[in-house]
């Protein structure tokens, strides 16, 4: 059987990571260019390719953005100066495709001034020190040209520089075994990358070839010895193998008896085995990249159309939102965080979303606008109330403007701030003795306006988010105008007050709870609880700082009350709309 070879298709293999002792850096891949195969698959592969950039616009949404932006202005412009939105969209980019992400750290005095996206294939994690600590990454444009003598640039990692120089602020999720290096989430499609890659190129090469089919070369000259079989055979493989081997043959014989003979093996139903091979490819790589339906990133499967699978839209959204896309978004806003302390900034940082769909029953829509905003042709819903109606009367401005106080906060310190939640709405006032036997301050405004312990506290609400649309109603036009903060009391009085005509119960009252159900049915406004404290009177280490409802339930406080506080309209049952 020495005349018989049985060529094998080469097989994928997990990127290795290795130490070199002559080197200070480390390798990544048995080339120590495995980023570049990532690269490849991602240029190479359709679906790859489509679902990369679906997960990374999904990522980035509309940009980041911080909570508490208009409570820390100068924090938040200084954050905006430091990174820009181009240097975020391409962090996302590598640390989906490749796995991590990285941003450059430059500073002046000590202080960060600007955080700039560094390309992560260009990095090479240093050896870690004794501490198991990687203080360093060495540079190169291009490692594959990397010879033994050469010398890259290393760059302190963040934390471990001079508090001069520019550092490597890594962005990558825990993976045990992995110290230096990240792999991709999607680590077991990469086969199916790599496969339709190879489908493309074969087919592509397989129409220049006028659809010929698998050959076999006899060599009918006499069988030579060990050495000369392997050699020809070799030199035909590395001539027909592959998804572009060559179209022609060419062999040199002694006389027409002796002559080559190329036999074709066609295969037979062809279009079905690449249809099946590609449909394959496309569902593992779907799997491997954790989406919850391929219809979220415009990919349609099979015979799934649009306008049928809009249930199964909404849920595949929200789960993936929850399972893939979110988990990201916690990594980059950790990472940007750390980068942030080093100038004592700190923001309530998110990322806008950006909805392929809002989930709004068209049936029910008010307004033109809002159906468009359904079809995901306006901005994102997150921000926003839709379902406009406005009028042409200033009565409902004049009453708004009885209620609220201007922000007057000099003197104040914002010391908690959270989504209310009316569960814990006394629980919170308990903890910190608001609605204790305290003593009140002489000009309390409200009977949250409270001095425990020598420490003047006060609560307020504000409208939330600060923001509207084109199409917004005109109750939350002005309450995001007017800026005010609230006293529970205001917003309670707003409810017998007709500050928002016409989204009673079955629209034939003009009067609601404000508290409760806000803008009315489908708003996406909701109450923000802000706790104050008077920085001029006494010690806050007086205080309990355990703001705790569980520690209030143990003391024998169990609190319960209306669940729909702490919702947004569009997300209670029936959007918020009562008898409708």
């Amino acid at each position: 059987m020495d005349n018989l070879h049985i060529v094998n298709l080469a097989s994928y293999n997990r990127p290795k990571i290795s130490e070199d002792k002559k080197r200070d850096w480390v390798n990544y891949g048995d080339d120590n260019n495995y980023y570049q195969y990532l690269i490849d698959l991602y240029t190479n592969s359709t679906t790859n390719h489509s679902i990369i950039n679906g997960v990374v616009n999904m990522m980035y949404g509309k940009g980041l953005d911080a909570l508490n932006n208009n409570q820390k202005p100068n924090e938040y412009a200084s954050m905006r100066s430091i990174i820009s939105d181009n240097c975020l969209r391409k962090v996302c980019l590598d640390l989906k495709l490749l796995g991590e992400g990285s941003f450059q750290v430059l500073y002046k005095d000590k202080q960060v001034v600007k955080a700039e996206h560094f390309p992560r294939q260009t990095l090479r994690a240093e050896k870690c020190n004794e501490d198991g600590d990687i203080e360093g990454y060495y540079y190169s444009a291009d490692w594959s040209k990397v010879k033994p003598n050469d010398k890259p640039k290393r760059i302190a990692a963040f934390g471990f520089g001079n508090g001069t120089e520019s550092e490597i602020k890594i962005c990558k999720k825990y993976v045990s075994g992995y110290d230096y290096y990240c792999p991709v989430d999607y680590q077991g499609a990469l086969a199916y990358a790599e496969l339709e890659s190879e489908i493309a190129d074969y087919l592509i090469n397989d129409v220049q070839n006028n659809f010929s089919g698998t050959k076999v070369v006899n060599f009918n000259n006499g069988v030579p010895d060990a050495n000369q079989q392997l050699q020809i055979k070799n030199d035909v493989m590395r001539k027909l193998t592959g998804a572009r081997g060559e179209k022609v043959v060419i062999a040199f014989n002694n006389n027409a008896e002796s002559k080559t003979t190329v036999d074709d093996i066609p295969l037979n139903d062809a279009p079905a085995h690449y249809e099946y091979l590609s449909n394959e490819c496309s569902k593992k790589l779907i799997v491997g990249h954790r989406i919850t339906s391929p219809l979220l990133l415009g990919i349609r499967a099979e015979n799934n159309g649009l306008g049928s699978n809009a249930d199964e839209i909404k849920t595949a959204s929200l789960l993936f939102d929850n399972i893939t896309i979110k988990p990201y978004q916690d990594l980059l806003t950790e990472c940007i965080d750390d980068i942030l302390a080093v100038n004592g900034i700190s923001l309530k940082l998110y990322f806008r979303t950006l909805q392929p769909l809002s989930f709004i029953e068209t049936d029910n829509a008010i307004t033109n606008e809002a159906r468009e905003e359904e079809t995901g042709v306006k901005a994102s819903l997150t921000s926003q109330c839709d379902l406009s109606t406005e009028f042409d009367d200033n009565e409902m401005f004049e009453l708004l403007s009885q209620y609220g106080e201007e922000e007057d906060l000099e003197n104040w310190e914002l010391v908690d701030e959270r989504e209310v939640d009316y569960e814990q709405e006394e629980a919170l006032d308990k903890m910190i003795g608001l609605v204790s036997t305290g003593t009140a301050t002489p000009n309390s405004k409200s009977k949250q306006d409270k001095e425990v312990r020598g420490v003047k506290f006060k609560v307020r609400y504000r409208y939330s988010p600060n923001k509207t649309s084109s199409n917004s109603r005109k109750f939350c036009i002005d309450m995001v105008k007017a800026n005010k903060l609230y006293r529970k009391e205001d917003i309670i009085a707003m409810g017998s007050k007709p500050v928002n005509k016409g989204w009673g119960p079955s629209g034939s009252s003009d009067t609601y709870s404000i508290w409760l159900y806000k803008g009315g049915g489908s708003c996406h406004h909701k109450w923000l609880r802000q706790t104050f404290r008077d920085k001029t009177s006494g010690n806050i280490a007086n205080i309990d700082p355990n703001i705790s409802t569980n520690k209030a339930r143990k003391e024998g406080f169990n609190p319960v009350n209306e669940k729909e506080v702490s919702m947004k309209p569009k997300d209670m049952p029936n959007q918020g709309f009562i008898n409708r």
